[in-house]
């Protein structure tokens, strides 16, 4: 037992959650969902992300959520990202639960909560699935296309871009800190709970520093833009026509949408058939 969560502790170390947040952000360029038009996910997100909030039919939203986790399946996430999906959507209608019917609440609110727990869970899978599949430049490719403001798509897309350097200067931060510290001994029980203390310790002390060189690596980073001619670039329609030129709806963006016209079409006749 005690190896087992020494080691379990040795695989949640800060080179793990990194690439563990880059391979989700940036691993997934092999997959089904990553191959799709940026238009075409975008424009299935916009039905995923606001449709399943105007549902209170369970039968409905079941048949959604199993769509949903099977098009997670195809844009292989992260484990890390659907274990946080899994504790944060199903642990709050624990809560709830527990709550509600500690306040004086029956049986009866299992159903409320059920829809509930289906909205957010479509929601959150659709979210993931699409933008793991979404790097930067064919993100704001789409919302370029869509008429985005000019700014608002690159700075999306730039904070995708500085993401690996955020998580490379708050590694060295941490390791600077712990050069210069003396952590506690993890031996125990006591000893571990004082060693994650320290580690989280550690954290907040690294996230002014953290903001601090990335706000200087940002004007860097911006100077050399307008060096470069960025705001002319925004500009010119021939830019942006070029720009706009690599989207493509293919033959596999129409059998994805028939797809989920079919399977939504599904889920509701079966959601009529059982009321």
């Amino acid at each position: 037992m005690h190896k087992l969560t020494d080691s379990i502790l040795d695989k949640f170390s800060m080179d793990f959650l990194r690439n563990q947040v880059l391979k989700n952000a940036y691993g997934n360029d092999d997959t089904v969902i990553a191959g799709l038009d940026p238009r075409v996910l975008l424009i299935w997100y916009l039905f995923f992300g606001l449709v399943p909030w105007f549902i209170n039919d369970v039968v409905l939203l079941l048949g959604l959520f199993l769509f949903v986790v099977l098009t997670t399946r195809a844009a292989r996430i992260a484990p890390l990202v659907l274990f946080l999906f899994c504790v944060g959507v199903f642990t709050q209608t624990g809560y709830l639960l527990v709550m509600a019917l500690f306040f004086g609440g029956d049986s009866s609110l299992v159903a409320p909560l059920l829809v509930m727990t289906l909205k957010v869970a479509v929601v959150s899978l659709a979210s993931v699935t699409v933008f793991s599949g979404l790097d930067p430049d064919r993100l704001a490719s789409g919302l370029l296309w869509f008429g985005c403001p000019d700014q608002l798509s690159f700075s999306i897309s730039f904070a995708y871009r500085i993401l690996p350097v955020l998580m490379e200067e708050f590694q060295n931060i941490l390791l600077s800190y712990r050069l210069r510290g003396n952590p506690p001994k993890k031996q125990g029980l006591i000893g571990k709970i004082r060693y994650l203390g320290y580690q989280v310790k550690l954290i907040i002390q690294a996230f002014y520093p953290l903001m601090l060189n990335t706000a200087k690596r940002s004007r860097t980073t911006v100077e050399a833009l307008e060096l470069k001619g960025y705001r002319y670039a925004l500009k010119n329609p021939e830019v942006k026509k070029m720009r706009l030129a690599m989207l493509k709806v293919t033959r596999n963006d129409g059998i994805f949408i028939v797809i989920s016209v079919i399977w939504a079409a599904c889920s509701v006749a079966a959601s009529a058939a059982i009321a």
